[in-house]
């Protein structure tokens, strides 16, 4: 009898072994769950980092929005490499990696892309102080590196078979960013990078130049696992429908990547020089000023270049003057007597954008918020409600910058102005006084965190111990 009973007890657990998990929650359910969303990204400035206000990035921003639409927190993990964004994958130790990475035919063999959210071009890149390479033949001429497990070492070991000669170095600890450095730095030669990388970086690293394009263009994807359950898959491809399809993506695309689409090499080359050799007098003014207002110093900074390029005794055709090119009358009203004295200026220009930035509806949201304020101090805020109204009459959205940066340069148009408040204003100025800005600010913000780098290796070489 007993016998019998241990035989029945193993068939019932040989049984409940095998029928299928029915009762475990699946991916999405234990997410939800869970409240939690684990999303494995990399540091750099098209994906995730730490920015003067907190954590941003485009792919941060895109997760965190799916995030939301879950209703769920955001975790995100960062590990050292590539490779380990794909092994984290496989392993199911993260429900999403979302590091701008490129949807290849290699890849999906281990990893199941969502929908493509992105589109960019795979480039070689050189330095402008050397030889451009003309072609594929050209880069055996020498030294080639890029990131290991990258789909531009991918894309290199598909042309090998065609160009035999071509040889490279791949990195296991380097990003993209690094080795644009080294490139810039003439450590190197050449490297490949994403067209929307060298976008960002190539603000910085004025040297920095594409030689040609080694694929046609290339998808990105968010990467998830290869499992039979799809559950998290699924309801990601339901998040991208919507936020193409009501503009959102859109949306966030021109916030990273709406004012770097002109690179300025000559421009740039004089700004860092003038960083250099003008903002250090009036530094402590605008950080000053900033601390009163509650403002940002590089993006104050930025606004007084904009205006005056730190010239104290600027002045303007039409009147304006000082380093924040204040007219007569604001000056009046905020109690200003010496337009030309610098400090008196950076204070008057911080106080009347504090208040400019105050005076808009809570639904304008930021970064939109400070867009909108920017180009109120440039056009007056009133031809910027004339701007929002047309938006709002063509079916835009009033309170989005992406789109009322459309209907700003229509003010200088008599079909529409006539039809505003506040008339005719050259409506298509303010929109490149927001984007000049805002390369300004980016620029300067990198040089404040270069030099605060700079200072932390000093100060630790200082107080290492002698070895004499």
């Amino acid at each position: 009898m007993a016998f019998s009973l241990l035989i029945l007890a193993s068939l019932i657990l040989l049984l409940f072994k095998g029928i299928p998990d029915l009762f475990k929650p699946n991916i999405l359910n234990q997410v939800q769950n869970s409240g939690e969303l684990i999303v494995v990204t990399r540091n750099s400035p098209t994906t995730y980092y730490e920015g003067p206000e907190g954590p941003t990035g485009f792919e941060y921003e895109l997760a965190s929005k799916f995030a939301d639409f879950l209703g769920v927190k955001l975790k995100i993990v960062t590990p050292d490499s590539l490779e380990e964004i794909f092994t984290i994958i496989d392993n199911q130790q993260a429900h999403i990696a979302a590091a701008g990475l490129t949807i290849t035919e290699e890849r999906k063999k281990r990893i199941r892309f969502g929908p493509a959210y992105q589109e960019i071009r795979e480039q070689v890149i050189y330095n402008k102080q050397n030889i451009k390479p003309d072609s594929i033949e050209d880069l055996a001429f020498g030294t080639l590196e890029v990131v290991a497990s990258s789909s531009h070492a991918e894309r290199l070991n598909e042309l090998k078979n065609q160009y035999p000669d071509i040889s490279w170095n791949e990195h296991r600890d380097m990003e993209s960013e690094q080795l644009l450095q080294l490139v810039e730095e003439e450590v190197i030669d050449y490297t490949i990078a994403d067209s929307n990388e060298l976008a960002l970086n190539q603000r910085f690293l004025l040297e920095l130049r594409v030689a040609f394009d080694i694929a046609d263009p290339q998808q990105l994807g968010w990467a998830f696992p290869l499992t039979e359950d799809t559950s998290l898959y699924d309801k990601a491809m339901v998040f991208f429908w919507e936020i193409i399809n009501n503009g959102e993506l859109t949306q966030l695309i021109e916030r990273h990547y709406g004012h770097v689409s002109k690179f300025d090499y000559v421009g740039n080359r004089i700004y860092m020089r003038h960083i250099a050799t003008r903002l250090t007098k009036y530094q402590d003014m605008f950080q000053e000023a900033a601390d009163k207002y509650n403002l940002d110093w590089n993006l104050l900074a930025a606004i007084g270049y904009q205006e005056s390029h730190w010239n104290p005794k600027a002045v303007s055709p039409t009147g304006v003057r000082g380093i924040m090119m204040l007219t007569r009358l604001t000056a009046g009203q905020l109690g200003i007597k010496n337009r030309l004295d610098p400090k008196s200026s950076i204070m008057g220009g911080a106080k009347y954008i504090a208040m400019i930035h105050k005076r808009f509806p809570p639904e304008i949201t930021e970064p939109d918020r400070t867009w909108f304020t920017l180009a109120a101090y440039n056009v007056g805020y009133y031809h910027l409600e004339d701007a929002q109204i047309i938006a709002k009459n063509l079916g835009k959205d009033p309170n989005k910058w992406i789109d009322v940066k459309t209907t700003l340069p229509l003010l200088s148009q008599k079909k529409w102005y006539k039809k505003t408040r506040f008339g005719y204003a050259r409506g298509w100025e303010p929109v490149r006084y927001v984007e000049n800005i805002r390369r300004y600010y980016d620029l300067l913000n990198w040089k404040s965190n270069q030099d605060v780098d700079d200072n932390t290796e000093s100060e630790a070489l200082s107080i290492m111990p002698s070895v004499l």
